[in-house]
Formats: structure tokens, sequence, C-alpha cells
């Protein structure tokens, strides 16, 4: 057995002992010896793309849903630099992601030699770990080698505490197919009691423990750790929770769904400062939020890797591992107050949406309440998960998610198809345009590949709709050009080139009818972006009205 084929079959072995379950390759000829391994490996469910950055947001969307990690392979030279785009997000998002690059090997570096690029630590401190793998040799210890290594990565991967990507360089000489020959120095199996080197987890830390008060609020961002246990608390303490869509804990009772609306009028948020603020994941959606919490008096953020914990606004003054939210003596007015405001709000906010016609964030409220129990809906970065955050209603029974590390427009398809390969049930995407047509070739799928059960609803608003709500927005002159960026593309031609089933909604009672179906599937829903500014102008202005009324 020539050396390449013998690291690649062990590695792959040891990665499934580990755990692994998914493994998205890029074609190419330096890496044939992972691509044959992989292939060869029943166990394993493959998926493969012709594009490398579409291929590696593949496998950052498999493993955001399974919380377990994925593995993408590409060959040597500028396919691994189309990884970086992904590498980055799941490395602030905490994703845990097995990047396995192959290259050229040494003596072919530096020297002009094809398709060579340094690939040593190419993604910088974007991943956990990097190992360079260095070229196999036919001699004693390298099974052990392979094995320690692969465990190693997967673990690290994994976390606990900190997941996120982690990248292996593998440089292979020729040959890098297989010779027919089975013979090796040494046994390549790596016996029959599971992984070659066992991670013991540490038992779960000690909590912080806070003095009971009623006057307490969760905040609840992307990323948060144990959402249901800390909502739960909060509710037995009487604390109003503030959760992003994508947090987690939006819904029940407790749930404050027009925070950002409430936190936006300055006398409502001078009335409500509390005691103490915890914090689960990483807020990042509301700047009313980010300011109200620089004037709490303790926020406490709760980061299970004391290494890395997410402070956007510098204003944590305690950092735990986890929390303990006693339950306090005392009325509910605390509460009452918060929902009293809410519920305002909320009246207000569904008013102006009503009626509205095809806006934006009506779409985003009515393609919520449309879901079944047990879907999945991941969201676009930019204006469709802020349209959920301030248009949607508390619900259960869904599971959204967005790719909010790095907040890029990029790889939105692919990651859309990856969580939902990775969900059981059905699954749904929102997202803008401009990201569909940044990540047009994740609809590009070979006829043998696993379809997801996928209906991306796609808002066109011809161009950049969230500039339109920034400042930006008052550079009348070149705003258009430079910011609008309209782009004319008839995205039913874009669906056709892939054979992608088509529906363009042009009034809201056809959305239901539209999500229906089996497979991926796309639905385009137009708009206008000068219209969208005004509707929201008016759900501002409405809801704000409505809580002054409330608070006199």
């Amino acid at each position: 057995m020539n050396p390449a084929t013998a690291l690649a079959t062990v590695l792959i072995d040891e990665l499934v002992r580990c755990g692994l379950t998914d493994v998205v390759i890029a074609p190419g000829s330096r890496s044939a010896p992972l691509a044959l391994a992989v292939h060869a490996e029943s166990r394993l469910r493959l998926h493969v793309r012709v594009d490398e950055r579409s291929a590696s947001f593949l496998a950052l969307g498999l493993a955001k849903r399974t919380g377990r990690p994925a593995a993408v392979i590409c060959s040597s030279g500028t396919a691994a630099a189309n990884f970086h785009p992904a590498v980055i997000e799941a490395g602030e998002s905490g994703v845990p992601l097995l990047v396995l690059t192959a290259d050229r090997p040494p003596e072919l570096r530096g020297t002009g030699a094809n398709q060579t690029i340094d690939q040593l630590k190419l993604y910088g401190t974007a991943t956990r770990w990097f190992a360079e793998v260095g070229v196999p040799e036919d001699r004693p210890g390298q099974v052990a080698y392979w094995r320690s290594l692969a465990g190693r990565a997967y673990q690290r991967a994994l976390g606990p505490g900190d997941p996120g990507p982690v990248h292996l360089n593998l440089p292979f000489r020729e040959p890098l197919l297989p010779d027919g020959d089975d013979s090796w120095c040494e046994p390549l199996g790596g016996g029959p009691n599971g992984p070659w080197a066992r991670l013991r987890v540490a038992p779960p830390p000690v909590a912080l423990h806070l003095p009971p008060t009623r006057r307490g609020v969760l905040v609840v961002g992307d990323g948060a750790p144990n959402v249901r246990r800390y909502v739960a608390a909060a509710g037995m303490a009487g604390w109003p929770v503030l959760s992003e869509p994508q947090g987690g804990g939006r819904y029940g009772d407790h749930a404050v769904s027009t925070y950002h609306f409430l936190l936006g009028l300055p006398e409502f948020a001078a009335a409500h400062a509390p005691d103490v603020v915890v914090t689960l994941g990483r807020p990042g959606l509301s700047r009313p939020l980010l300011s109200w919490l620089r004037r709490a008096p303790e926020h406490i953020v709760v980061a299970p890797d004391l290494n890395r914990w997410p402070d956007p606004t510098r204003s944590a003054t305690q950092v735990a591992e986890a929390v303990e939210i006693p339950v306090a003596a005392g009325d509910d007015d605390w509460l009452h107050a918060w929902r009293r405001a809410d519920q305002a709000a909320r009246a207000a906010l569904d008013e102006v949406l009503d009626s509205s016609g095809l806006s934006e964030p009506r779409l985003a409220r009515d393609l919520v309440d449309a879901l079944p129990n047990g879907a999945l809906l991941f969201c676009g970065s930019s204006m469709p998960i802020r349209d959920l955050d301030q248009a949607m209603r508390p619900r259960r029974g869904i599971r959204l998610m967005a790719s909010r590390g790095a907040s890029g427009i990029d790889g939105l398809v692919s990651t859309a198809m990856g969580a939902a390969l990775g969900h059981q049930g059905p699954s749904y995407g929102l997202i803008g345009d401009l990201s569909f047509l940044h990540d047009q070739n994740g609809l590009v799928l070979g006829p043998r590949e696993p379809r997801p059960d996928l209906c991306l609803v796609v808002v066109n608003n011809d161009g950049g709709g969230i500039f339109s709500l920034l400042p930006q927005a008052a550079v009348r002159d070149p705003f258009e050009r430079v910011f609008g960026t309209p782009h004319g593309v008839d995205l039913g031609y874009v669906t056709a080139a892939t054979r992608t089933p088509y529906t363009l909604v042009q009034d809201l009672s056809e959305l239901p009818k539209a999500l229906r179906g089996e497979g991926l599937r796309v639905v385009e829903v137009r708009t206008d972006r000068e219209a969208n500014a005004l509707v929201h102008e008016r759900m501002k202005d409405a809801a704000q009205e409505a809580v002054r009324a409330a608070l006199a």
C-alpha cells in the first residue's frame, strides 16, 4: 500500500470511530487519497460540491445543526483559500468543523510548482487548532501518530466548552491512487474498543449563585448555552426574557418580543433599569438593547469557556461558566410592567404589519407563524434576522438558526442546505436576494447527492435593503449605486438553471400554499426597499406611542 492511501484510510477510519458522520468533498487531484477513502467508508454520508466555498458552508450548516463536527476536504492551492470565510464563521460562532486540506509535499513548495501555495496556518487565528500532518512514510509508528492526531483534531473541534474549526494540512507525494497492494509495515487497524484515545470530560462547573432579586432580566443572544434551563429559572424568579430569535428563548409567558422598541424609548429604558442582567450567548441585533446593557449596574455573562466570553458592550461585571438564578420573595410588579408594555407594543406592531401589504417584517412574522411544529428556519444574517427580531411573536416548536458569528451574507444557501440535511424534519430558509445570488452555486447538486427538504424563501428588493435603514441612505446621490446595488436579476431564471422548483408569491395570502412541498425549492417574494424603510418607521412610531400611552 502506498503511504498516501495508508494515511487517508487510517485517518478517515479514526475520525469515524470518534463520531464523524458527514463529509463534504470538493473534487481535486491532490486530495484523491482522502476522497477515495471517504467514498469507500460506508459509515459516512458523503456530499460532493463543485465549489469549495459552497462545500465549506454546507459542512458548516451540518455541524451547526447537529452540534457534531462535520469534515470538509479539498485539494491544494486556492481551493483551500476558498474555505476561509466558512472557517471564520465557524470560529466566531463556535461551530465544530474539521478542515482537511490536501497539499503538495515540502520539496515542491516555494518552487513555482503548479497549484502550490503556503497553506501552513492558512486560516490564522480563526481555527482552534492547526496541525501540519507531514508526508506519510512507510515505517512503524505512523499508525499511532495518525490515529492519535485524528482523535485530538475531532475532540478539539467538538470542545467541550469551546467548539470550533480545526485545520489539518495533509501533504501527499505521488502515487495518489491505490496500487492494489494491501501490505504495510504494521497493522493499520485501531482495535475493537472505540477511538484510539478517549476524552474524559470534567464535571460541570460550580455555578455562581446570585443574590435574590425580582428586578432581574435574562438576555439570550446568538449561540446561547443551556437556554431552556435558564429560561425556566428566569420564569421562576419572575424575570422577563429578552431573546433574539436564533437565541432559542423566545417562548412562554415571560418572553418580551418587542424589547427592541421598548428599550428604544428613553423613558421606558430609564424606568426599567434592572438590578442585574444575565446574558447568554452574544446579543447583537438591537442597538437599543446594547445601549441599555451598557447602563446595567450588574451584568453577568455566562460563558462555558472562560478564555472566550462575549461582551460586545464591554459592560460585563462578572463572567461565569454557569449561574444559579434564585427565586426571590416579593410581588410581580416588575414582570407585569414589562408584560403590559410588551402587549401594548405588540398590538400596535401587529396593526401596522397587518395593514402594510407585502412588507418584509410582515413576511418574517407570518412565515414563523405558518411553520409546522418541528420545523427548522435558517435565517439570513442581515435584514431577515432583524425583521424576525422586531416582528416575530413568541412561539414554541421550531428551531431557528442564523450565521451570526461573523454575520456575513456569503454561503447562506449552502449553510441552510447543510442545516436542513442535519435536521430531522421540514426545513425552511429566509434570506435576501444578495445573499441568494452570492451563493447561487449552492443550488448545484449532482444526481447522487443527498437532497435536503428545504424551502428557501428569498426576499427580493433588488439590492441591499439594510442600507436603506442606515445613515448611508441620507447620501442620496451615490446611494443607489454603491449601497443600494440594484442587480436586476430574474431569480426564476437562476433557479431554472439548476432545475430547482420555483414559486413567485405576489400576495402574502399565497404564502402557506407556496411553502408546501418536499425537497429543495425556492419561493421568491418581491418587495420595495423604500416602502420597507417606511414600514419600519411606522412600526417604531406606533410601538413607542402605544407604550407611552400604557405608561401614562
